[in-house]
């Protein structure tokens, strides 16, 4: 091996970068312990950067609002202390335990990694929204047809078409309810798989007139004369009807694929790395998972629970790595050793 591919020497890798991997950053730094991160895409953030980074998230910690790229931000500011190494636009394509316990890690960039521990944060793996195959597909202007929010404001004064019936579907429904001069949200049931205030909150609107309901499947897709989108349709009855849009955003989800991570020989619960929650360990000591790639009996698929999984995990990691070094809980606002490990200086 030459000098340049020498081994880079850590306490733990861990593969993905979305915000679960982040604070899995700021967890092992608190313990002492160094962290070189591995993921597929070109930069930080996984589906939060990638897939949605206008989103507004509701749902963390003393931020009543956050946007989902502010959120990727902070998240890296927060662990700039830290000193991880990020190696993007990568997948790990070798992959070994060693007779002496540590992890040789190998990326499609011929990065070697010689890691005590390997913690998986890889969000739903190699993820990809699941896109429309309609007839007619190909007949349309494919530019306006978004899978994610890159630009909010390409929506004003539009007529949306919006498809799908979960979280991100109905957060943009309120969020460009604002903006836009008609949406037209079409999911296949009635019933929605959002959170409750949020499905509340889409039929008020729908009350109000800005959002129209409809339930349905797309038979076919066609240009308008002026150059829109036109859905054939067909409703649970089987009756048939178009909904015409400026502007198509399609939020059906991801489809998860592990790529790579599936070959590892770990314990699997449909597509999902089956772990425990004492500290989110695999089926092979010295690997953890945590975040939507992970399951365990009732496990909620919540940025919120990420970080907390990334937390015990980070004890876990501690353990496995230096199984003699006492373990014991020191606080953020008071401990000294933490306060030097963040660079807070004393009053």
């Amino acid at each position: 091996m030459s000098e340049t591919n020498a081994p880079i020497q850590t306490d733990a890798v861990i593969v993905g970068a979305g915000p679960v991997g982040l604070f899995q950053v700021f967890e092992l730094g608190l313990l002492g312990l160094k962290a070189e991160v591995i993921d597929s895409l070109p930069q930080v953030g996984g589906q939060c950067a990638e897939l949605y980074p206008e989103k507004p998230i509701y749902d963390i910690p003393a931020w009543p609002v956050i946007g989902a790229q502010e959120l990727i931000d902070k998240l890296m500011e927060q662990i700039a202390p830290f000193d991880a190494g990020f190696h993007l636009g990568q997948q790990v394509t070798r992959f070994e335990k060693r007779e002496d316990g540590r992890f040789t890690v190998v990326t499609s960039k011929d990065k070697h990694f010689d890691a005590g521990a390997v913690i998986i944060a890889a969000g739903l793996g190699a993820f990809q929204p699941r896109r429309i195959r309609a007839k007619g597909i190909e007949t349309v202007d494919q530019a306006r047809i978004h899978y994610k929010v890159t630009d909010r404001e390409r929506f004003r004064g539009k007529r949306l078409l919006i498809l799908g019936g979960g979280d991100s579907a109905l957060d943009w429904t309120m969020d460009l309810a604002d903006i836009a001069e008609s949406i037209e949200l079409v999911h296949r049931r009635k019933e929605y798989r959002g959170q409750v205030a949020s499905v509340a909150r889409v039929r008020e609107l729908a009350g109000e007139g800005p959002v129209s309901e409809r339930q349905g499947i797309i038979s076919q897709i066609e240009p308008t004369d002026d150059g829109g989108i036109r859905l054939q349709m067909m409703d649970l009855d089987r009756n048939r009807f178009t909904v015409e849009g400026d502007e198509v955003l399609v939020f059906w989800g991801l489809a998860p694929d592990l790529g790579p991570i599936a070959e590892w020989g770990l314990e699997l619960q449909k597509k999902q790395i089956q772990v425990d929650t004492e500290m989110f360990q695999t089926s092979i000591e010295g690997i953890f998972a945590i975040g939507d790639i992970n399951w365990y009996p009732g496990k909620k698929k919540f940025i919120l629970s990420g970080f907390h999984e990334a937390a015990l995990a980070a004890f876990g990691v501690q353990k496995y790595v230096y199984p003699d070094a006492r373990q014991f809980v020191q606080y953020t606002t008071t401990s000294p050793i933490m306060h030097k490990r963040l660079g807070v200086k004393g009053e």
